[in-house]
């Protein structure tokens, strides 16, 4: 069976509104027949709250963490609070799951696919803990992932700890689980793992996992 075709967008750094508008411009596209596109992108520092918030996950008011330097933001993906930060590679695709399936279930544990295959690149065995989602490395989380369905087409996605600072997830109890950590790439591997190097292994682990062949928009 031949790939199919899917679109890479890598925005760089960019605050978490401005590539949120982003995605929702590409979704549309994707929903009037575009193909698939993979969205990269870092982010300043900043809480995103997602549907399933609970108030007492977040362990300063926003006034606080304004003055830590950390906006906080409401969305409409799934699950509850994660922080992103730069030297975290967030991951958005913003494919039409009617080519994948149709099934939000058979989604997410697609996207972990994709995480446990980037960690095994690495020689990393990396495991699912449901019912939590995400990608795990023992009893802590590496990668967090949190999707909203629109028509079919996915928006949100995937945040992958590779060199960022950690002590921000201080700041909350991440994806309201409480007992367990989170790690990153590089504190796995004693080595600085950064972006960019995670970015070729997960444009991989997407082409495995989905059959396509990425173009650079």
């Amino acid at each position: 069976m031949s790939q199919s075709s899917a679109l890479l967008l890598d925005l760089g750094r960019l605050p978490y509104n401005e590539a949120w508008d982003k995605q929702l411009e590409v979704a549309e596209m994707v929903m009037a027949g575009a193909p698939d596109t993979l969205i990269f992108v870092e982010h300043p520092p900043v809480l995103t709250l997602g549907a399933g918030f609970h108030e007492q996950n977040l362990l300063f008011t926003p006034e606080q963490l304004k003055q830590k330097g950390v906006d906080v933001v409401r969305t409409d993906r799934g699950g509850d609070v994660t922080y992103h930060c730069p030297g975290q590679l967030v991951i958005y695709p913003i494919f039409d799951l009617t080519r994948h399936g149709k099934d939000l279930h058979k989604w997410l544990r697609d996207l972990e696919e994709t995480q446990l295959a980037v960690l095994a690149h690495y020689g990393i065995e990396g495991r699912r803990f449901p019912p939590h989602t995400g990608a795990w490395i023992g009893d802590k989380k590496v990668s967090a992932i949190g999707v909203k369905i629109k028509k079919w087409v996915s928006v949100h996605g995937i945040a992958m700890n590779c060199n960022n600072a950690m002590d921000g997830f201080q700041l909350i109890i991440p994806c309201g689980i409480v007992g367990y950590g989170v790690t990153s790439l590089s504190m796995i591997l004693g080595r600085d793992v950064t972006v960019d190097e995670v970015k070729a292994v997960t444009i991989q682990a997407f082409e495995q996992v989905f059959d396509l062949q990425f173009g650079v928009v």
